[in-house]
């Protein structure tokens, strides 16, 4: 599996099928979970994924937005751009553009990508998404 440069819904960042791959070359600790991105609610759901019943339309609703269930962190992406490159795929790793710690270089981002996709958008750096940890009795805002 290759590594996939792109602007995501919320920030740059890499893409990929494959954990280890991306812990490499962000030089990332090891065991850390990644985010996993997915082209619908339907896939989401297809990978096994349950979202407790009174939190189901928040999730659906939400944009840019990443919701941590049973310890695993996920999104549904809704952005037309960013949703091109998912839907080739069920699911894929997504993490930030940029040495693990570090600030996002652009040369550092172009040397480690096998795939580059740049839209009219551009690569740069925006806003994190929103970070919601739900469990089946409450809702926590973590970022």
């Amino acid at each position: 599996m290759s590594i996939i440069l792109a602007q995501t819904d919320t920030t740059v960042g890499f893409l990929s099928a494959d954990a280890k791959l991306l812990e490499e070359v962000k030089s990332r600790p090891l065991g850390k979970e990644f985010l996993k991105v997915y082209p619908s609610f339907e896939a989401f759901k297809a990978d096994g994924n349950r979202v407790p019943k009174k939190y189901k339309n928040f999730v659906r609703r939400s944009e840019k937005t990443t919701f941590i269930i049973k310890n695993r962190a996920s999104r549904i992406v809704k952005n037309n751009p960013h949703l091109q490159v998912l839907q080739k795929y069920p699911w894929l790793y997504s993490t930030s553009a940029n040495k693990s710690g570090h600030k996002f270089d652009k040369d550092f981002c172009i040397s480690k990508s096998d795939i580059i996709i740049e839209d009219s958008r551009g690569l740069n750096e925006c806003s994190p998404s929103k970070i919601y940890k739900l469990n089946f009795s409450k809702i926590r805002k973590v970022r």
